[in-house]
């Protein structure tokens, strides 16, 4: 989508909307790239101020599906030497069977 297009289309959506990702299915095997997933990179003020408007996504830390989460310190693609800024990446995960009844004995405790 050409910048000006995006613009428009970025302006005309709704505000707030509540994020509604589709879980990645339990035993999914392979790259998730092409799945519902946020990438944030940058500074971690930048990062924070990004998620702190995606609380609505913890409700998924549940019985059914869980958050799959990295926050680390970005690496160079050259030499992987650590660089000054950092990434986040969030997917929503389904929960397999086993997952399900350990969460549940856990919760009766």
């Amino acid at each position: 989508m050409e910048k000006d297009a995006f613009l428009r289309h970025w302006a005309a959506i709704r505000r707030n909307q509540k994020v509604q990702p589709k879980p990645v299915r339990y035993g999914h095997e392979g790259s998730t790239y092409a799945q519902d997933g946020i990438r944030i990179t940058g500074s971690r003020v930048f990062i924070d101020s990004v998620i702190s408007r995606l609380k609505d996504l913890l409700v998924h830390e549940n019985d059914e599906t869980r958050l799959q989460v990295v926050y680390q310190r970005s690496a160079g693609r050259e030499n992987g030497r650590q660089l000054t800024s950092w990434n986040c990446y969030i997917q929503v995960h389904q929960r397999g069977a086993v997952k399900k009844e350990q969460k549940s004995k856990e919760k009766k405790k």
